[in-house]
């Protein structure tokens, strides 16, 4: 490798900066504990790559800072974050990394899925506060409900083997369907409307693009049984949060439980409110509308946590340590086209 190949790391922790060290050692790096936006972009100018994570906003006033910049290593899977038509008009490289958490994200899915139907943050909310009382706490069987999956790739696929752990009945919806899989796992395939009719808790997995904007809305949610559950670990923008928030509140949804939430870039840094430059970037009532949902009780929410644990994390260091290797060897992986 080039010696003179310059990287700047975003919000990475002391033990991936080291991990980031060892394997890359004849790159020079820059490490940024915050994550990139236009004001720090400057203090990287010369950088040939970055490697960043999901909040680090990759615009055309972030790159206009940027002219060396030949390659952009997201360590995610999604790439809503940057924008890839004026990455593509400058010639630069965008790599992710295609996979790394499917168990890791589908585990997830099920502790909010169990913590809703069985009361547990409620009932560790209680017992903190040395109440032990049962009132209120009953809940329900996984066993014999139906689980809708929405998005049958590696992550609902992992969602439906854990399903099928606890005898759950499965119906999915995927435009592309994949009906050897679904004979070797034992569901079917069937419309969106058939999905939100019959299902008893609808879980995301699809990637967000303008397909999938406002996927769960009013219009779908009025199609859903009442008392359903709704369970979103893949992007914000999938689920209206007006629409969701009205039908928390009305109790046509029973409960939900989301890892991701519309415009969280506010919500990690609520001081960012201020910015204009991330006011043009987000839209405020949603913002407000979020901290509305975080107030109901029967809304779980985690902070973009689902993919966070060691093993699927060491995957995405060592993938993104590929693809920045096999960049440099000009054989690119793993590019977002």
């Amino acid at each position: 490798m080039p010696k003179s190949f310059k990287i700047a790391f975003f919000e990475l922790e002391p033990w991936e900066k080291e991990h980031f060290i060892k394997n890359l050692k004849n790159c020079e790096m820059q490490f940024i504990d915050e994550y990139l936006n236009e004001s720090n972009a400057i203090q990287i100018k010369d950088a040939d790559a970055i490697g960043i994570f999901v909040y680090s906003v990759v615009n055309k006033e972030v790159l206009d800072n940027l002219p060396n910049l030949k390659l952009i290593a997201t360590l995610s899977t999604g790439f809503d974050h940057i924008d890839l038509v004026e990455c593509r008009k400058r010639g630069m490289t965008v790599c992710n990394v295609p996979h790394y958490g499917e168990n890791t994200v589908a585990e997830h899915t099920f502790a909010l899925i169990l913590n809703l139907t069985r009361k547990i943050h409620k009932a560790y909310e209680r017992t903190t506060k040395g109440d032990f009382s049962l009132d209120g706490l009953r809940g329900i069987d996984l066993q014999g409900k139906t689980l809708g999956v929405v998005g049958t790739g590696s992550i609902g696929q992992h969602v439906i083997r854990i399903a099928k752990g606890f005898e759950m009945n499965v119906i999915a919806f995927d435009k592309y369907k994949m009906l050897k899989l679904a004979r070797n796992l034992g569901f079917r395939y069937v419309t969106f409307d058939n999905l939100l009719k019959n299902s008893d808790i609808v879980t995301v997995h699809v990637p967000y693009d303008k397909s999938t904007h406002h996927l769960i809305s009013d219009n779908s949610i009025s199609k859903m049984k009442k008392g359903v559950l709704i369970i979103n670990t893949a992007r914000g923008g999938i689920i209206d949060t007006a629409a969701l928030l009205e039908a928390v509140k009305s109790g046509k949804i029973a409960g939900a439980g989301l890892d991701v939430l519309e415009e969280e870039c506010f919500i990690k840094e609520e001081k960012q409110i201020l910015s204009q430059h991330f006011l043009k970037e987000c839209d405020l009532k949603t913002v407000l509308q979020n901290h509305m949902l975080l107030k109901q009780e029967n809304v779980i929410i985690t902070p973009h946590n689902a993919f966070n644990s060691w093993e699927a994390l060491h995957r995405i260091l060592d993938t993104t340590i590929l693809n920045i290797i096999s960049f440099l060897k000009k054989k690119p992986v793993n590019i977002v086209r």
